[in-house]
């Protein structure tokens, strides 16, 4: 086993970190409008900025020229979890000290290919993705015993193209066919690219509008119509 990975407390990023979080929690304090936050108001918040970071993504904002704005984005939806877990301690449950302590655990335990379970580092590891993904799986059975189908967990909320590409996603890992809805129409086609894909699913919408249906709500009922007879 190589060294285990350095922990951050008491060097530069862990102070950074602290006096951020003392920052939000001074905010709470003294600021009117953050003050009257709650988890359900900050829902839309969190959902706006993960969607800017997507469009910073997208724009090509990762160079040296314009990282900046992808990190502004970051932060942005790094303040929306500060504000859940200070919300939390206030209420006496967990801290954000706790939320790392977790998620630190989470991809220790979920990575046994990289990390031993006392956090060492492996000196050998996979370059499998199909191994990696069956580990990641059992771990996720053990934490969640209660999920019988390879769909749970899934959030009902997602944007429906999103929604069925996770599902689609889960049934392959579970080992479960995904078969066309009309096998008996033309042949599978083959896309040149993700213009072409892209132009085709507008249309697609354009043609359901004209028609008077919501594309959305129909590629959702799909979803559900496949994962009920999976």
């Amino acid at each position: 086993m190589a060294d285990s990975v350095p922990n951050s407390d008491g060097d530069d990023l862990g102070r950074r970190f602290t006096r951020l979080a003392g920052i939000i929690a001074v905010l709470r304090e003294r600021c009117p409008w953050t003050a009257a936050l709650t988890h359900e108001s900050l829902l839309e918040y969190l959902v706006e900025e993960a969607y800017e970071v997507v469009e910073a993504v997208e724009a090509g904002h990762t160079g040296p020229q314009d990282a900046g704005e992808l990190a502004g984005e970051l932060g942005d939806v790094l303040f929306q979890v500060l504000l859940h877990a200070r919300l939390q301690e206030e209420s006496g449950h967990f801290g954000i000290g706790d939320v790392v302590d977790s998620l630190t655990a989470k991809m220790i335990r979920r990575n046994p290919h990289v990390f031993a379970p006392d956090g060492s580092v492996r000196t050998e590891t996979t370059d499998d993705p199909g191994e990696i993904e069956r580990a990641w799986d059992e771990v996720k059975k053990r934490e969640k015993p209660g999920r019988t189908s390879p769909f749970d967990g899934i959030p009902a909320g997602l944007p429906a193209l999103l929604l069925a590409a996770k599902t689609l996603d889960r049934a392959r890992r579970a080992g479960r066919k995904a078969l066309p809805a009309a096998p008996d129409t033309a042949p599978e086609r083959i896309w040149r690219d993700s213009d072409e894909l892209g132009d085709h699913l507008f249309d697609v919408v354009r043609q359901a509008q004209a028609q008077g249906l919501d594309a959305e709500a129909a590629l959702r009922a799909a979803v559900r119509r496949f994962t009920a007879g999976q």
